[in-house]
């Protein structure tokens, strides 16, 4: 484990969603650096293809929900 030094805004940016996320602001910039690096050598995958396969690769199973217009939602 190491020190990684980043810019005070991006600092900031990363305590903020550690709270909406409720991760710790180390395990929040851990989720970052590794999906950024899935995205990075996975190119041909879109963030929610990633997220999935990560989920299934941990074992959670998830379900798909039906594609709702939000014109005929409301």
């Amino acid at each position: 484990m190491g020190i990684v030094n980043i810019e005070d805004e991006l600092h900031d940016q990363l305590r903020l969603a550690s709270k909406v996320a409720y991760r710790s602001i180390n395990a929040q910039a851990a989720y970052w650096i590794k999906i950024g690096m899935l995205c990075e050598t996975n190119p041909t995958l879109d963030f929610a293809e990633i997220v999935a396969r990560e989920m299934k690769s941990a074992g959670v199973t998830t379900q798909r929900l039906a594609n709702v217009d939000h014109d005929e939602a409301a």
